[in-house]
């Protein structure tokens, strides 16, 4: 796909969706990362230094900024009130959302390049289109616009 995403750009859907994301008690960073070169460990560390409650998944590394991870979704403790950052390439992304939908996962956050045609084909077939934001938004350049309206 090519996309020419602007990453600081929003309609009133994916802001009204990223208003409901950023208010969800907990976080999941699905695609996070130990090496802080690399967006997964930046969005990390943006919920990290805004102190709201988060957790890495990732599928080896027991820590990441000090916090301890958990290897899948299905080990959140309360899926239904955690919303999930995901940055990962798009076939992870489909069996995220796949596994994020049964466990009842209220919003999504697909970060640009996480998503492709099945991913967004998914998300339509599923009903999920007023709770995920996609297609450019960046939690990084837009997140705290976001919360500043909560």
């Amino acid at each position: 796909m090519n996309h020419h995403y602007n990453f600081g750009a929003m309609t009133d859907s994916q802001r009204a969706v990223g208003r409901k994301f950023l208010a969800t008690p907990t976080f999941g960073v699905v695609g996070a990362s130990k090496d802080r070169t690399k967006v997964g460990n930046e969005i990390l560390r943006w919920y990290q230094s805004r102190n709201l409650d988060v957790v890495p998944v990732h599928p080896k590394e027991p820590e990441l900024e000090g916090i301890k991870a958990i290897t899948d979704i299905s080990e959140l403790v309360s899926p239904s009130t955690t919303a999930l950052s995901i940055i990962t390439p798009p076939r992870i992304t489909l069996a995220v959302l796949t596994k994020a939908k049964e466990l009842d996962v209220p919003f999504y956050w697909i970060q640009p390049g996480a998503e492709d045609e099945a991913v967004l084909t998914f998300i339509k077939e599923n009903g999920l289109t007023d709770r995920v934001i996609q297609g450019g938004p960046c939690i990084l350049v837009l997140g705290d616009g976001v919360r500043s309206h909560l």
